[in-house]
C-alpha cells in the first residue's frame, strides 16, 4: 500500500500463500492521504474503529492510536502487519468492541461496518469520549455508505457532511452537537427461543440478533445426541444457540463456545449462564478458531461457518475451520456442518476427512457429518 505516510506491506488474515484480495481498499487510501494532508501531530489522541486487517493502524502508527475491533482475527492481522513492517506492536493499543477508550478523543476514525446496528452501538458507546472539537470521520466504499449511515450520524452525533467520491470511496465528516439528546443504547437485544423457555440476548454485531435464523432452526432440529459425548465445541458460536441446545440434549458433555467476535462470545456466555446458572459450567473463548485446542481432545465440533469475510465472499474461513476441526477431533470424532446448498462443503469436507455424510437437507440448507477415522 502506497500512501502519503509511506509504503507498507500488508497481509490479510488468515494468511494464505496465494491471496487474491488485498488487505486494504481505496477507502483506506483516501482516508490516509486526507490525514497526511492535515499534518497530524504526535500528541493527538486517536481511536480507529473497525480496521479490518490493520492497514490504518500500521500507516498511522506514529499517532500511537487505540484500535477498537470486535474481531480477534483483525487484531491478529494488525499485530502481524506491524511486525511485517518492522514496527513495534506497542505502537498501537488494541481494545475490543466491549472496551472503552482511555481518554477524550481528538480524532475518531470509523471504518463503516457491515451492519448499521454495530455502527449505532459504537456511536452511542463512544459518545462520552467525543467533544465538539473531536474530528469524526466515517470512511468506506460508496456502495457501503447508504443514506441510512448519514441519517444515523445526524441523529446521534450532529451536523454531517461528505467528501467527493474518489475511486468509489467516500469520507463522511460529522461534528458533535452537544444539544442532541442521546437515546439509550438498545443493545444487546433479546428474543424468545421458540419451543423453549429460553431468552436469547444478542449484542449488536451478532448474526441474526433479532430472531432465530432459518439455517440455525434447521440445525437445531438435527443436532447429534450421544451419551458418550464428553467434549463438544460450538465453533463460530455467534449467540451460542446451537451450543446451548446441544448442551441441553447432551447433559454429560462439557461445552466450548468459540468465536472470533468478542460480542458473539459475550452473548453466548450470557445466554448459557441464564439457562444453567451455576448448575453447569462451560468454556467461552475468543479465538482464531480452534488454534488453542490440543490435538485429539474433542468429540464433536458443531459449525455454521461464515462464507463472507467483511464485505467479500470467501471460503478461506470455512476451510480453516474444517482443517482445525480435524486436528482437534479424537479418532471417531465428528464435525457437523450446516451450509447453504450452493456452497461446496461436501467436496471440501471429503477432501479433508476422506469421508462426508449428508445428514439432512431442505430447499435451502444441507447438514453434513465428517468423521475423523485416522
Amino acid at each position: 500500500m502506497q500512501v502519503g505516510q509511506n509504503h507498507f506491506v500488508l497481509h490479510r488474515w488468515p494468511l494464505r500463500s496465494e491471496a487474491s484480495l488485498r488487505a486494504w481498499d481505496a477507502a483506506d487510501e483516501y482516508l490516509l492521504d486526507y490525514l497526511f494532508s492535515k499534518g497530524l501531530s504526535g500528541n493527538q489522541r486517536m481511536l480507529i474503529v473497525n480496521d479490518s486487517f490493520g492497514a490504518l493502524a500500521v500507516a498511522l502508527h506514529k499517532q500511537k492510536p487505540e484500535v477498537m475491533s470486535d474481531s480477534f482475527c483483525s487484531q491478529l492481522a494488525t499485530r502481524y502487519n506491524l511486525q511485517a513492517n518492522h514496527l513495534s506492536i506497542d505502537q498501537v493499543k488494541l481494545i475490543s468492541s466491549l472496551d472503552d477508550p482511555a481518554d477524550i478523543l481528538d480524532w475518531l476514525v470509523i471504518k463503516v461496518p457491515k451492519t448499521l446496528a454495530l455502527l449505532e452501538y459504537q456511536l452511542i458507546r463512544l459518545h462520552p469520549y467525543i467533544t465538539p472539537d473531536t474530528q469524526i470521520i466515517i470512511v468506506g466504499m460508496a456502495k457501503n455508505l447508504p443514506t441510512s449511515v448519514w441519517k444515523l450520524l445526524e441523529r446521534l452525533v450532529g451536523v454531517t457532511d461528505t467528501s467527493l467520491a474518489k475511486k468509489k470511496a467516500k469520507l463522511i465528516f460529522s461534528q458533535l452537537n452537544p444539544a442532541l439528546v442521546l437515546p439509550s443504547n438498545p443493545y444487546p437485544v433479546q428474543y424468545h427461543l421458540e419451543h423453549t423457555d429460553y431468552i436469547i440476548s444478542n449484542h449488536a454485531n451478532v448474526f441474526s440478533r433479532d430472531s432465530l435464523d432459518i439455517g440455525t432452526r434447521f440445525f437445531l432440529q438435527n443436532l447429534p445426541i450421544n451419551s458418550n459425548f464428553r467434549n463438544i465445541v460450538d465453533l463460530g458460536c455467534g449467540n451460542g444457540v446451537v451450543g446451548l441446545m446441544a448442551a441441553t440434549k447432551n447433559p454429560a458433555a462439557t461445552m466450548y463456545f468459540v468465536d472470533e467476535s468478542y460480542m458473539a462470545v459475550s452473548s453466548a456466555k450470557q445466554n448459557f449462564k441464564r439457562v444453567f446458572t451455576d448448575i453447569r459450567q462451560a468454556n467461552f473463548m475468543v479465538s482464531d478458531g480452534l488454534m488453542t485446542f490440543d490435538t485429539e481432545s474433542i468429540d464433536v465440533v458443531l459449525c455454521n461457518p461464515p462464507f463472507h469475510q467483511n464485505h467479500s465472499i470467501s471460503d478461506i474461513v470455512a476451510t480453516s475451520m474444517f482443517k482445525q476441526s480435524r486436528y482437534v477431533l479424537k479418532k471417531g470424532g465428528e464435525l457437523w456442518v450446516i451450509g447453504n446448498r450452493h456452497l461446496p462443503y461436501y467436496s471440501e469436507l471429503k477432501k479433508i476427512f476422506s469421508n462426508c455424510l449428508l445428514i439432512a437437507s431442505n430447499t435451502k440448507f444441507s447438514i453434513f457429518k465428517a468423521t475423523k477415522n485416522i
